[in-house]
């Protein structure tokens, strides 16, 4: 989903479940990060959440890129997705309506990719989004 996709708060009922799992991570990682992705998409296979973004990068950390750092730049990013974590799942299980019992943050270099991966209570019933 681009920016120029984000629909209002009154179309936001409209959206494929993916889109709003999409839309809701980026919102998360914007107000945490202080800056969100520039895109996502989410997959949903039966208990398993994938939401793949790109962008979002802050200024300081495409800097240590340059500079040759990717792996302290992934330390970072992985130690702050622990301490969001709580908060970041709460907001997939609301979209949700469901427990998510699981999760897991990566982040890619060349190309840039932030992969954040949702495990979803196995004993419910598989994951669809109809309107895909």
């Amino acid at each position: 989903m681009s920016k120029a996709d984000t629909p209002g708060e009154e179309d936001y009922e409209a959206l494929s479940m993916s889109a709003r799992i999409s839309r809701t991570v980026v919102r998360a990682m914007k107000d945490l990060y202080g800056r969100g992705p520039t895109h996502a998409k989410t997959y949903l296979c039966d208990e398993f959440v994938f939401c793949v973004m790109t962008g979002g990068l802050t200024r300081d950390e495409e800097t240590m890129i340059r500079g040759g750092q990717e792996e302290a730049v992934r330390e970072y990013r992985l130690r702050f997705q622990a301490v969001i974590r709580p908060e970041l799942i709460r907001r997939v299980e609301d979209v949700l309506g469901r427990k998510v019992v699981n999760y897991h943050s990566q982040i890619l270099f060349d190309p840039d990719r932030m992969v954040e991966i949702f495990v979803i209570d196995p004993t419910a019933e598989p994951l669809t989004d109809p309107e895909e």
